[in-house]
This record gives C-alpha cells, sequence and structure tokens, in this order.
C-alpha cells in the first residue's frame, strides 16, 4: 500500500526543491537585508560598551590619582601642623626661659636692695646707739665728776667709746647675716 501511494519518501519530489528554493530566497534576504544592520548594531553596541569600560578605567585611574593627590596633600598639612606645635612648644620654652631669667634678675635685684636697706638701717642704728651712747657717757661722766664735761675737750675719748660700740655691733651683726 505504500508502494502504491507514491514512491520512496527519500528521493526529492517537486515539493521538497519548492521548499528548498524558498529556504533559500530567506536565507538571501536575512543575509542580505537583515543581518547587516544587527551587526552594525551589534558592532556599535559593541564599541559603546568598550569606549565606557574605557572612560571607567580612566575615571578610576584619575579617582586613584586624586586619591594619592589627596593623600599627599594631608601629609603634607600634618608636617605642617607637626612643625607648627615644635615651634609653639620651642617658643613656650623659650617664654618660660626667659620669664625664669627675669624672676631671677628681679630676686637678685630686690635681694640686692634689700640688703642695702639692712646696711643702711644697721648704719642708722649703729649711728643712733652711739649718739645715745655718747650723751649717755657724757651724762654719766658729768653725774660722776659733778661739773660739766667739755665735749670738744674729751672728743677723743667719746670717739673712741663710739668706734669701740660701732666694732662690737658689727660683729654682733655679722652672724645673723648669714
Amino acid at each position: 500500500m505504500l508502494a502504491a501511494s507514491g514512491g520512496n519518501f527519500l528521493v526529492p519530489d517537486g515539493t521538497f526543491i519548492a521548499e528548498l528554493i524558498a529556504f533559500l530566497i530567506i536565507v538571501g534576504i536575512f543575509a542580505k537585508w537583515i543581518l547587516p544592520p544587527l551587526n552594525r548594531a551589534m558592532e556599535k553596541r559593541q564599541a559603546e560598551i568598550k569606549e565606557s569600560l574605557e572612560a571607567a578605567e580612566r575615571a578610576r585611574s584619575e579617582a586613584d590619582e586624586t586619591r594619592s593627590q589627596r593623600q599627599g596633600i594631608l601629609d603634607e598639612a600634618r608636617a605642617q601642623a607637626r612643625q607648627i606645635i615644635a615651634q609653639a612648644n620651642a617658643s613656650a620654652e623659650r617664654s618660660r626661659a626667659e620669664g625664669v631669667e627675669r624672676g631671677q634678675q628681679e630676686y637678685e635685684r630686690l635681694l640686692a636692695s634689700a640688703e642695702a636697706e639692712i646696711a643702711l638701717a644697721r648704719q642708722r642704728a649703729v649711728d643712733e646707739v652711739s649718739a645715745t651712747v655718747g650723751s649717755l657717757v657724757l651724762s654719766v661722766a658729768r653725774q660722776v665728776i659733778g661739773r660739766e664735761i667739755d665735749a670738744e675737750a674729751h672728743r677723743s675719748l667719746i670717739d673712741e667709746a663710739v668706734a669701740a660700740l660701732r666694732t662690737s655691733a658689727g660683729t654682733a651683726a655679722s652672724p645673723s647675716q648669714g
């Protein structure tokens, strides 16, 4: 029954040839008018992707460069800050040393002034004591002798007594100075 209906299905007949021709025409139309615009669109898209990747690489390298510049600026700013702090510390140390030196000079000046005042007060006290002792000696001598002593006549005696008092006052004041 199969043999009566037509023959061998492996042998091409007219419909196969028509289908083959239609297929080749469709492939030709695709190759001529549809594939070139698709290939151009794909190439354009590949070029855009390539440009985007290159732009991203440039942006990344610029970002790295900017980051390194920023780090350099920060390092420089830190170095300047350290230098400013060191200068401020040196200036403060100099000011402190100058203050200590001025204080020492003022102390020495006040000490010298006080010593001079003490010496002057001691001299005044010795002079007062000498004058008081001289008049006391005259008064005692007047009472002892019972007559008026001439101060000019016995001046050498009074001067010796005053000198002896000054010497004893000077030796008595020396231990308290140290």
